[in-house]
């Protein structure tokens, strides 16, 4: 059986963009990705504001366009979505890209439900749960058929999922304002969304930054930890398997990861991927989820008894509560007291001052 290949990279500052370009190519990124069609770059913008470990960094995206530009893909387009207490204009604004899109120009498409043309799409195998979630159908963008797709994540700990990286990824692209419908169901969610990515697109790729990753509550509120590392894969399964492993986590023990593995989406199990580049045998980093406000929240409406009233509470005028709960826990509360702090510790060392000179 021939197994998953993941391209692990030791990085700097000094070198980054280069190793990004090789990066690609130790992935075989040309194996996978057809040069006849359009390439989209779907960056991620956990959060509008550039904090450290939760978005895709500037030089991620600057090297990843350069190393496909460098292998003669020359059809490039980004698109970026919002989510209900994320702006995506402002994030693009406030981590950097907006540069290095008009440097490289390349065009931005934002996945707004008014801006895209949303059909209703019929998958070809049996989901787990977005026909439950979607009864009136599943419905995505036009302009995602047929092209290829570039994940570009950050390696990062997620309060509901324990990691989140390329899988996660596809989580806003594919899915519209409403996607708060699947948390309960959020791994199924992301193996449903994997198998329908396998369907649609002419390939899938994931270039993911580690240069500085995420423990604790992400995909926002964490602890910023610099580790230099950087990974690539058109196994999305595999590279969540492969980063799960290095934050400290058995990747099979993740339900998101172990489904997809057993549905042949991927590759899961450690002993089925191989690693090109670094040797990662002995990396952990002892990374750990923890709890924030949001988390506990979310607990008590999307995964204990109180989630038979969900539909109440989020498919009905109410879900504006919640919506501006998360709003002001993140944007109002915790960025003032904690994160501009911790951004502006991070902005001192060697990849924060790389940061500040996008």
């Amino acid at each position: 059986m021939a197994k998953s290949k993941v391209a692990v990279v030791k990085t700097s500052p000094e070198s980054v963009l280069e190793d990004y370009q090789n990066l690609l190519r130790l992935a075989e990124i040309e194996t996978y990705l057809p040069k006849d069609k359009t390439t989209i770059l779907k960056d991620n913008i956990s959060w509008h504001y550039p904090f450290p470990g939760a978005n895709t960094t500037p030089w991620q995206l600057e090297g990843t366009i350069q190393g496909l530009k460098k292998l003669g893909y020359e059809q490039l387009v980004a698109v970026e979505n919002e989510t209900v207490v994320t702006d995506a204009p402002k994030g693009d604004r406030l981590n950097k890209y907006s540069g290095v899109f008009m440097k490289h120009d390349i065009k931005v498409r934002f996945n707004f439900a008014e801006d895209f043309k949303w059909v209703r799409y019929e998958p070809k195998r049996e989901l787990l749960a977005l026909p439950k979630i979607y009864k009136h159908g599943i419905h995505l963008p036009e302009f995602f058929f047929d092209k290829n797709i570039v994940h570009l994540p950050t390696l990062k700990c997620h309060i509901y999922t324990t990691t989140t990286g390329a899988m996660k990824n596809a989580f806003g692209g594919l899915l519209t304002t409403k996607r708060h419908y699947t948390h309960t169901w959020i791994h199924e969610t992301l193996v449903d969304l994997l198998a329908i990515q396998q369907e649609i697109h002419s390939g899938v790729f994931a270039v993911m930054d580690g240069t500085t990753a995420g423990n604790g509550p992400g995909p926002r509120t964490m602890k910023p930890e610099i580790k230099d590392y950087i990974l690539a894969s058109a196994d999305s399964v595999a590279i969540d398997a492969v980063a799960a492993k290095m934050m400290g986590f058995d990747p099979m023990s993740i339900k998101y990861i172990r489904l997809a593995h057993e549905r042949g989406l991927g590759k899961g199990r450690m002993e089925e991927i191989e690693v090109l580049g670094e040797d990662i045998s002995g990396v952990n980093f002892g990374f750990s989820v923890g709890d924030n406000m949001a988390s506990r929240v979310g607990d008590l409406l999307w995964f204990s008894p109180l989630r038979i009233f969900q539909r109440l509470f989020f498919r009905t005028p109410l879900v504006y509560l919640f919506v501006f709960g998360s709003a002001f826990y993140h944007d109002r509360f915790w960025w003032p007291i904690k994160g501009k702090r911790i951004l502006e510790e991070w902005s001192k060392t060697k990849w924060g001052r790389l940061f500040q000179s996008y």
